[in-house]
């Protein structure tokens, strides 16, 4: 196997940012006095950058109270054959151990921050703010990449000039350590991505999904305000004038049951109709055509194939 290596840049200057974006970027939170702790290979003056063609990835997990499987999460990352990767812990405050499993790799884990936050895409936005990386992809906790080689396997012949959106195939596992497959997804695979599909539902689970930064340079950061789909939302900010999309048949992330938005599907259509108004994505009559179709669609399957307790 080959030998991997970092490459890292000193210095002792914490705070940058980015001109000409939407956002101000930084190599480590300001100061918080609610803050419990931070750590990693920033706060000791080490930081890596991107190189010509060899694209820097930041992989961002987002975590509270999940000691259960992050490590999980951690080792299948840290394990990755890329020669330029990052990878960011933000965490929401935990107090069931989580910092110390946290704590056990914060000698390979380039920033770690754990402060109280207002919700997911708080968090989210804190490590997007964070990444140094040409492409971001975010990892639950629990979450894990399936092989020590999908990073590079994703990134191969990718131009990050170019491509804003490279994006393979997750697997949705149960919530147990068996990993029982629930399903694949996207299912079918196609090469070809057609951006009207947006209008049905989000097709690109985000674990499997890397990101250019310059999607946040032109779009901003995501909205707060956004409980379940805010990774939709900020997708469907750039419908009218999408993007290039790199769709590869790559399996890449296994997702694992449960999370915030476990058994609220109803909750989920519903954020989802508001953000579609919300972009104008497309006529009214027509969203109301989409959220009529998809809601006959949720009742059919509770009714006729889960039983009505579902």
């Amino acid at each position: 196997m080959m030998k991997k290596t970092h490459m890292f840049t000193q210095s002792h200057q914490y705070l940058k940012s980015t001109s000409g974006s939407q956002i101000e970027r930084c190599v480590v939170l300001a100061h918080n006095p609610f803050r419990l702790g931070e750590g990693g290979l920033r706060t000791q003056g080490l930081f890596k950058v991107s190189k010509p063609n060899n694209s820097l990835v930041s992989i961002l997990t987002v975590v509270y109270n999940s000691t259960r499987f992050l490590e999980e999460t951690i080792l299948s990352v840290l394990s990755q054959d890329y020669t330029n990767l990052e990878f960011i812990i933000v965490d929401g405050g935990s107090t069931d151990g989580t910092l110390d499993v946290i704590h056990k790799y914060e000698h390979a884990i380039d920033y770690w921050v754990s402060e109280p936050d207002n919700g997911i895409s708080d968090a989210f936005n804190k490590a997007v703010i964070l990444a140094s990386g040409d492409y971001v992809n975010f990892q639950g906790a629990g979450d894990y990449l399936v092989s020590n080689k999908v990073v590079s396997e994703m990134m191969a012949g990718v131009d990050a000039r170019y491509d804003m959106l490279v994006c393979g195939r997750v697997i949705r596992v149960a919530e147990t350590e068996e990993k029982k497959v629930i399903w694949v997804a996207p299912r079918p695979y196609t090469r070809n991505f057609n951006k009207h599909s947006l209008l049905l539902r989000m097709p690109f689970p985000h674990q499997a999904m890397l990101t250019n930064k310059k999607m946040f340079d032109l779009y901003g950061l995501f909205d707060t305000d956004i409980v379940f789909t805010m990774d939709y939302e900020h997708l469907l900010r750039a419908y009218k004038n999408f993007p290039a999309v790199n769709l590869k048949n790559i399996l890449f992330s296994s997702w694992r049951e449960g999370g915030v938005g476990t058994g609220r599907t109803l909750e989920h259509l519903k954020e989802q109709s508001q953000i579609k108004h919300k972009n104008k994505v497309a006529p009214f009559v027509i969203l109301l055509i989409l959220e009529s179709w998809n809601l006959f669609k949720y009742y059919f399957k509770k009714y006729f194939f889960y039983g009505s307790s579902n």
